[in-house]
């Protein structure tokens, strides 16, 4: 089944040492909004070509059709900026990178941690679930 296109909405979660940052990525004009203001207003101004450099680097086309709305509080100042940009550059990978075969067939690799829960140490999990093991799972 072929990719369907880009979602309507996403919304991604990043965070930089205590700043949390939540970006919501959107099909609309292309603007791109933190705190409801325009990058443009973001201070301090030597910081915030950090806050373009995913604009710069991708190119405004990927932008035009895209409102991106940013949330970000805690943290200092330099933090807050890499949330921000870090969450840009996530939530227009994840506009554009959705694919709906990805959800028919899974494979779930099973990790050493999810063993038998009788298992009273890691050890004895990590034996009792062999890492090569895979669990199938069709939708």
């Amino acid at each position: 089944m072929p990719s369907k296109g880009p979602l309507q909405s996403v919304q991604v979660f990043v965070r930089k040492k205590t700043a949390t940052a939540v970006a919501h990525c959107k099909r609309r004009n292309g603007l791109i909004k933190v705190n409801g203001r325009p990058l443009e207003m973001i201070e301090p101004r030597t910081l915030q070509y950090k806050l373009l450099e995913p604009v710069l680097l991708l190119g405004k086309e990927r932008f035009a059709g895209v409102d991106i709305r940013v949330r970000v509080k805690g943290g200092g100042h330099v933090a807050q900026i890499y949330a921000i940009r870090q969450s840009i550059s996530k939530a227009l990978v994840a506009y554009y990178q959705y694919d709906r075969t990805l959800l028919v067939a899974e494979i779930w690799p099973l990790h050493s941690s999810l063993g038998d829960r009788k298992s009273e140490t890691l050890s004895q999990t990590r034996r009792i679930w062999p890492q090569s093991t895979y669990l199938f799972s069709i939708v």
